[in-house]
């Protein structure tokens, strides 16, 4: 694993598409119990290299009902994203992840993560990766249906603040999911 890891660091696949250079981010244990999958890492999360180091990770733990130590523990959570660099900038927003990563490591990933136990699909990009044509029309739709991924997966909409507006119209995802997701990764982190 730490052979993989270290040559994921160093990987240059995508640099002459990287406004902000490659810094690819990820972090997994052989043991990770649960593993997430987002989007790719926004600024902040170049610059310091860690994982859902923002607003969205922080609002993601608040879903999760674990702390900094818990989620960044690789033991208990996997963290690989659908693309490993910052995009750059669009026009409403950070770039769609480079849609080379996916295909050049999550296998070899999943081949050393071997206890992984429930998968976290946050947001369209991860949803539509691994669950293909089980993707409903679209991604409230697959999250309502949450319970037709399980056990495997848990499809969810991204933490980004820029998603209050979804979250607001969607009262049944805090309601029902968030409830469920923490019952979950308790059972998953503490009581195994």
């Amino acid at each position: 694993m730490e052979a993989l890891l270290k040559e994921i660091k160093s990987c240059t696949l995508c640099v002459p598409h990287l406004e902000l250079g490659a810094n690819p981010v990820v972090r997994l244990a052989k043991e990770s119990k649960i593993m997430v999958i987002g989007q790719a890492p926004g600024t902040k999360v170049h610059a310091s290299g860690i994982p859902w180091d923002d607003a969205s990770g922080k609002q993601l733990r608040r879903w999760l009902g674990v702390d900094e130590e818990a989620f960044y523990d690789t033991k208990n959570f996997g963290i690989m994203p659908m693309g490993f660099c910052y995009p750059g900038k669009g026009k409403t927003g950070d770039l769609p992840p480079r849609k080379k990563c996916a295909p050049q490591w999550h296998s070899k990933l999943w081949a050393e993560a071997t206890e992984v136990k429930l998968t976290l699909l946050i947001g369209q990009y991860a949803q539509k990766h691994y669950l293909g044509e089980d993707f409903k029309k679209n991604l409230t739709e697959t999250v309502k249906n949450f319970d037709s991924y399980l056990p495997k997966y848990l499809p969810l909409p991204h933490p980004s603040p820029r998603n209050r507006y979804w979250l607001k119209q969607n009262p049944w995802f805090e309601d029902s999911i968030v409830d469920y997701l923490q019952k979950r990764c308790k059972t998953l982190l503490y009581e195994n």
